[in-house]
């Protein structure tokens, strides 16, 4: 029976425990999205106890940035400040991935540069056919950046209402072309992003946060979500990270409910032999040991509480063994 303080190995690397710090926004890093100080040391002080630690979503290219001093990962210079990062977790025991996104429909632009998205909305144009290749370049390119920083590995970001995650909701992809309608076309360009990227990273680790519901009627459904993560472990992807789709990360009808992602991430498990992460608002470790023990997934991200206390994961792991002992 897997417990939450086992090791698990993936490929050729071994996380220590099944405790995965998330990917969540700090604003720390500079206006150019360069590493800082405080940025290093804000992921310093929580890797010294989790099993991985998966960076905050970095952007891909300029026109893909969503946040105010966000992380980038859009261009060469930035890989010195980068590499330092994956060094300093990595002097803690864990290893360690980048997220990298675009925010599609969603991002921060200049006055310039006009949004893209699957279908035209809001200020947002439509992307052109000849357009996707380029962008699943720049997927590739951005993760290649990570590996040459020293990372163990990329997770491409396809959750939370960012652009690959509007290509697969029905709400926000109306294409009448070979990248909408049907799943099978919706699915077909985060799955020419993630093939892009497995071209650039070899053998190291690639995750895949999936939206896997929209919790909206006529959205992304659960079954759309297995079939998804099917052809996400076939093309390549080693880890799928289960969150929610448009309604976010952290839907308000869901708050106060410990692990609300957790059935979602269970039904995706049921379907694929890749390991897979649930989250959502767990606090508890004894929960998080539980939905472990029980295969409902393989891995628990812990989000929020690492945030409120950086030794959330040394005092889970305590916990734990306190109670094995007296147990």
């Amino acid at each position: 029976m897997p417990r939450l303080l086992d090791p698990l190995k993936v490929k050729h690397v071994t996380l220590r425990n099944r405790i995965v710090m998330p990917p969540m926004l700090t604003g720390l890093a500079t206006q150019e999205g360069g590493v800082t100080d405080r940025l290093v040391d804000h992921y310093v002080r929580r890797a010294k106890s989790v099993g991985l630690v998966i960076i905050e979503y970095s952007y891909i290219t300029f026109g893909g940035q969503s946040a105010d001093q966000q992380l980038g990962i859009h261009d060469d210079t930035l890989i010195p400040g980068l590499k330092e990062l994956a060094e300093s977790i990595h002097a803690e025991g864990a290893p360690v991935v980048v997220q990298i996104m675009h925010a599609g429909a969603g991002a921060r632009t200049a006055e310039s540069l006009q949004p893209v998205a699957p279908s035209p909305t809001g200020q947002a144009r439509q992307l052109h056919e000849q357009e996707l290749d380029v962008l699943a370049y720049a997927f590739g390119r951005a993760a290649r950046r990570a590996v040459q920083a020293g990372f163990d590995g990329v997770e491409v970001h396809g959750a939370h209402g960012f652009l690959l995650n509007q290509f697969l909701s029905p709400l926000t992809n109306q294409r009448t072309d070979q990248y909408g309608g049907p799943l099978v076309n919706r699915i077909r360009f985060p799955l020419e992003v993630v093939a892009s990227v497995r071209k650039q990273i070899g053998d190291k680790l690639l995750l895949y946060r999936l939206g896997a519901d929209d919790l909206a009627a006529n959205g992304t459904r659960i079954e759309d979500a297995q079939q998804f993560a099917i052809k996400l472990a076939a093309t390549g992807v080693d880890i799928i990270d289960v969150s929610g789709g448009l309604c976010g990360g952290a839907p308000p009808t869901l708050q106060g409910v410990q692990g609300y992602f957790i059935p979602q991430a269970h039904q995706v498990k049921q379907k694929v032999k890749v390991p897979v992460i649930g989250v959502g608002g767990i606090t508890d470790p004894v929960f998080a040991n539980r939905v472990v023990q029980e295969k409902q997934v393989d891995l628990v991200a812990v989000g929020r509480a690492l945030l409120k206390d950086p030794d959330w994961a040394a005092k889970a792991i305590q916990t734990l063994r306190s109670a094995k002992k007296t147990g």
